[in-house]
């Protein structure tokens, strides 16, 4: 029983370094230029949950220490969304709610990535629906970022669990 339960703890400290670098190349203009993605909340929670949601299908499918650090990566972003959401203005009473729900968008895109990773869906339907949520994409900005997100997902299978663990994303 006690080794089940190490599957479950999860150090959302140790996950920092690692959430820090996601929501740093969540940041980078290209995204937003090339890409065509909205320069706006949802368009940047779009993105922050679709590199967030690859970089958990990756650890899960890695050792312990990284389906920890997935629990803790998830945990992070809880307590910046709470953080976030309140610095928006959302009152106490509809704090949790609002977290929930972009929770819920984020196990989404999980789902989503999953089925992209395992070769189930396409991953121009992945981006079409996890970044610019099944609104009409430019083909170029579409295709810039289905590359980008390719190649995201292909250094970060290169990537040990270790390192990822670490925070020294590709």
């Amino acid at each position: 029983m006690r080794s089940l339960m190490r599957l479950f703890r999860s150090e959302p400290a140790a996950a920092r370094p690692l959430y820090e670098q996601v929501v740093a190349r969540a940041r980078q203009p290209h995204w937003y230029l090339a890409g065509a993605v909205p320069d706006t909340l949802e368009g940047r929670f779009s993105v922050l949950a679709t590199l967030l949601a690859l970089v958990d299908v990756r650890l899960e499918r890695g050792g312990d220490l990284a389906r920890r650090t997935s629990v803790g990566l998830a945990e992070c972003f809880v307590a910046d969304m709470e953080i976030e959401n309140r610095q928006l203005g959302v009152s106490d009473t509809g704090i949790g709610k609002k977290v929930g729900s972009l929770v819920g968008a984020l196990g989404g895109r999980v789902g989503v990535w999953r089925r992209v990773v395992d070769g189930e869906e396409s991953w121009e339907g992945g981006v079409s629906r996890s970044v610019y949520r099944n609104t009409e994409a430019a083909g170029e900005a579409l295709a810039h970022v289905e590359r980008e997100l390719r190649a995201f997902w292909a250094a970060l299978q290169a990537r040990t669990d270790e390192a990822l663990v670490h925070g020294a994303l590709p």
